[in-house]
């Protein structure tokens, strides 16, 4: 009876077996397909008028082809000055920026290896960033992918084996989308404001923001400070890193500024236009509000961002919020003041769930009230105000929290804070470290004018503001001992081998003694080891400080919890 049922069933499973390796197979080849196409595709730059680039070298920091130029100021800002049609911009780009493109490349990928160590697991990402992002050329403007197409020219061929050089720059533009969208990096978590009328000295449009994106010290190091006079729409400014043609942070001749702050995002199927691409169009072609919306609203985005858009033509600002299934805009009404950190404001998002979450149990909720708390305090702002809100490290009230604590404006790990002034048309960039170097003003008015090439200088030094003071302070010394400590202690816990004495981490503590990470990481580490009773001694000691998130603070009480287990 068994058997003559067996024998009755096995051609619907042999069928359905057919129907399931053939609907496999059919999707294995489909999206083979997809990603075939997406890797073997160039973009067309025959359209484009072309001259290879023959740079000068007129010393080791200054570098020139016609009137294209890249130099190091004296503190230590690259400048770059670029002007032709898409391909000619990547090529002039590419040819001025060659080594530190290629530097910064090494930078970013020795530390996606950190991250994935395994020869093998690196094999399947490179395959998932391939599936990944096979559709984002279809969903990037043809002049940008012309422009990408020239820059990755003087790429590195060393990295050919994740993807061909035009791929990869294609591919870099989605890394701040990417990164945050699939692990909900911390790296991402920045702050910003603009004010206007009873809240600055003069009644003009002011805007401030810290772009708190955090891939190492050495990916911050060559930051790139960018002038481009394209031969379509409007020249801009823009502050990044060699090898960026998107935008995180600037603003246009006509005085629209872009800044982009992460939302919270669900993971995304697949890659489409990334945002520092959609900020980028926004400088090139708004002139106002209602421009910079329109822009933003015909492009797919993968990911949750903040944008806030000043303008000087409106003298207002507002926060245009993307997602990929859903668009608002944030207008202050009866108000002359904006505030964005990493949560949506808009009725658009009112009711979503992912949004509540996230303003619940992340720190953007805190570090919003530590902004007006801050406006409160400074009252009318100038620029030289704005400089000094941007750095501040306390908690709400003034509390302690510990340097480096992400609820805190100035996080200590910063790529770049701006200043803009856009009815002024200045802006006011950050040298390293982080916020604390001098503020390098720049006049738009004067850089996209002969007086420029006259002068042949890019800043205006008399209105630079200094540098914060506590660049000099033992406290600050402390901190960059402690991130290198931090470090070590972090091994030691991945790696049961190691041992640390108690002189070591008691000394770890004294550095940093009002941020929690340090008595979390003791503790972990105590745990480990099956210290339990000195494990529990730092877990409560953590508890006892302002933590950074509600998850965080959870993770800490279930490692309380584990210890007293122990311990009973």
């Amino acid at each position: 009876m068994r058997k003559s049922n067996i024998k009755s069933v096995y051609p619907i499973i042999k069928k359905d077996l057919f129907l399931i390796a053939f609907s496999f197979f059919l999707m294995l080849f489909l999206i083979s397909c997809g990603i075939r196409k997406s890797i073997h595709h160039i973009p067309e730059v025959k359209q484009y008028k072309l001259e290879i680039p023959k740079v000068d070298k007129i010393n080791d920091s200054t570098f020139s082809y016609n009137q294209n130029y890249l130099t190091k100021n004296k503190q230590q800002l690259w400048e770059l000055y670029i002007k032709g049609n898409p391909l000619q911009l990547g090529y002039n780009n590419g040819a001025l920026t060659k080594d530190l493109m290629q530097k910064q490349e090494a930078i970013f990928f020795s530390k996606v290896e950190g991250f994935v160590p395994s020869k093998f697991k690196q094999k399947l990402l490179r395959g998932f960033l391939k599936w990944y992002n096979r559709k984002m050329y279809l969903n990037v403007r043809e002049d940008y992918q012309a422009e990408l197409y020239g820059l990755s020219q003087y790429s590195s061929d060393q990295y050919d084996f994740i993807a061909p050089r035009y791929l990869r720059s294609l591919y870099l533009h989605g890394a701040h989308d990417i990164g945050h969208a699939m692990q909900d990096l911390a790296i991402v978590g920045c702050s910003s404001l603009a004010v206007w009328n009873e809240n600055t000295e003069d009644g003009d449009l002011l805007i401030g923001r810290n772009f708190d994106f955090y891939v190492g010290d050495d990916f911050a190091k060559n930051k790139l400070v960018e002038f481009i006079e394209p031969e379509d729409g409007i020249p801009y400014m823009s502050v990044s890193w060699p090898g960026m043609i998107g935008v995180v942070s600037g603003m246009n001749k006509e005085g629209i500024t872009v800044t982009i702050n992460a939302g919270k995002s669900k993971i995304p199927l697949t890659a489409k236009t990334p945002i520092s691409l959609v900020t980028r169009e926004i400088l090139q072609y708004a002139k106002n509000i209602d421009e910079a919306i329109a822009i933003a609203k015909k492009r797919k985005v993968f990911v949750s961002e903040s944008i806030l858009v000043g303008s000087a033509n409106d003298k207002n600002a507002v926060i245009i919020e993307v997602s990929p299934h859903n668009f608002g805009v944030y207008k202050v009404q009866n108000s002359s003041r904006v505030f964005c950190t990493n949560h949506f404001q808009s009725d658009a998002y009112k009711d979503d769930k992912k949004n509540q979450k996230h303003i619940q149990e992340s720190h953007s909720e805190y570090r919003y009230e530590k902004l007006q708390e801050l406006l409160q305090e400074n009252g009318k702002l100038n620029p030289e105000k704005m400089a000094s809100l941007l750095r501040d490290r306390s908690g709400l009230k003034g509390e302690k929290i510990g340097f480096g604590n992400e609820k805190a404006i100035n996080q200590l790990l910063a790529h770049h804070a701006v200043i803009f002034s856009p009815q002024k048309k200045k802006v006011w960039v950050s040298s390293n470290p982080y916020q604390l170097g001098e503020f390098v003003c720049y006049d738009l008015n004067n850089i996209f004018s002969e007086d420029r090439l006259k002068s042949g200088e890019f800043a205006n030094s008399q209105l630079n503001i200094a540098k914060d003071p506590f660049i000099d302070s033992q406290e600050y010394k402390d901190y960059e001992e402690y991130k290198k400590l931090n470090a070590q202690i972090k091994e030691a816990i991945d790696d049961k081998k190691k041992s640390l004495t108690e002189e070591f981490i008691q000394h770890y503590q004294s550095l940093n003694p009002d941020l929690w990470i340090v008595y979390y990481e003791a503790g972990k580490y105590y745990f480990n080891k099956k210290d339990y009773s000195k494990a529990k001694t730092e877990f409560e000691k953590a508890l006892t400080k302002e933590i950074t998130t509600i998850p965080d603070q959870k993770t800490i009480e279930k490692y309380l919890k584990k210890t007293n287990k122990h311990l009973n």
